[in-house]
């Protein structure tokens, strides 16, 4: 039989067990997004804290936040500059007012056919070293980018071609991709996210640049708006997933290392997520007689792909920095025949 096991010696290893707990995360931070909780791009991102106290050993704690917990969606720049947040994943494309580069990085409208391109353009061709020279200064540091799909277009009337745009009420936000749409005809609304639905509704706007397809659909979008465009046409925005730069310099090597890959590791997942719920609501939405999917033929893709090349230059004349992410993003363009 084996000895009875002391009650003192039972307590103390419990307090030492609960102890060790407490004390094993170095780090706790608070990172902010862009998104309401319960959106897939949240749970993706929380899944990422997750994985990130996982891989540490506990040594990482982080805690995701909705959109305007702390502070609002255009201000978490310097919310985590200033020590108030430890770090966000969010659009660059909020912090335009900043710097138009961060619009262009952010959200090169147009761009991209794939989320995967703007990753490959990121990973492997200078984006994510150009985008920290462009934060560091404010001081963050980038961990690494991510990215949502092809934003859809939910509309009340059908946009089958960049005419169809002209006097469409459009919720866009500041910056190029209001820039765009205006000179492709449209009147663009500048709202918050968290508006569309209650603007839809009242007939506010007619359409809205907002996320993709998959959430539209889930937030109820197309009750008002049953004209979705999709795959999208325009928007695809960058996740900026950055952490505060005195902190980042702080950190041992092997973190820095298992952050940046784990980023890159929820950057896929996202990516992947998101297109699968994407296929199953256009599934859904297919059986219903009172929604019609627009895909836009590839010349009209084209015309409005000429739009934005146009306005991309002027941007990049706006400072160095818009003229260095021209530069880049038309280099790889380039050579890997996407434009």
């Amino acid at each position: 039989m084996p000895a009875p096991i002391s009650f003192k010696l039972l307590t103390a290893a419990i307090l030492g067990t609960l102890a060790w707990s407490a004390q094993a995360a170095e780090y706790e931070w608070t990172f902010q997004t862009s998104e309401t909780a319960g959106e897939p791009q949240f749970e993706v991102k929380k899944a990422w804290a997750e994985e990130v106290e996982k891989q540490s050993d506990g040594r990482i704690q982080i805690e995701i936040l909705p959109v305007n917990a702390v502070v609002q969606a255009n201000q978490t720049l310097q919310a985590v500059s200033s020590g108030i947040l430890q770090g966000h994943l969010t659009d660059p494309s909020y912090f335009t007012g900043q710097d138009p580069a961060f619009g262009m990085l952010g959200n090169l409208v147009g761009a991209w056919g794939d989320p995967n391109e703007f990753l490959d353009y990121m990973r492997n061709a200078g984006g994510e070293e150009l985008y920290n020279e462009l934060v560091e200064p404010y001081g963050l540091h980038l961990i690494g980018a991510a990215a949502t799909g092809l934003e859809a277009l939910p509309s009340k009337r059908p946009i089958r071609t960049v005419d169809d745009l002209k006097g469409l009420k459009l919720r866009a936000p500041e910056g190029m991709v209001y820039n765009i749409f205006e000179k492709a005809g449209a009147t663009p609304v500048n709202l918050p996210g968290s508006e569309v639905y209650t603007a839809l509704e009242k007939g506010v706007i007619d359409a809205a640049d907002y996320t993709v397809f998959a959430t539209n659909y889930e937030q109820g979008l197309y009750k008002f708006a049953p004209y979705p465009n999709y795959p999208g046409f325009h928007s695809l925005p960058m996740v900026a997933v950055s952490l505060n730069k005195d902190i980042w310099d702080s950190l041992p090597e092997d973190l820095q290392s298992m952050l940046e890959k784990s980023v890159d590791d929820m950057a896929d997942e996202m990516v992947a997520t998101l297109k699968e719920l994407d296929q199953e609501a256009v599934e859904k939405v297919r059986q219903d007689p009172d929604i019609e999917i627009i895909d836009m033929s590839d010349e009209e893709r084209a015309k409005f792909r000429n739009i934005a090349e146009e306005e991309w230059a002027i941007w990049a004349k706006k400072n160095d920095m818009t003229q260095k992410v021209y530069d880049s993003v038309t280099a790889y363009l380039k050579e890997n025949d996407l434009m």
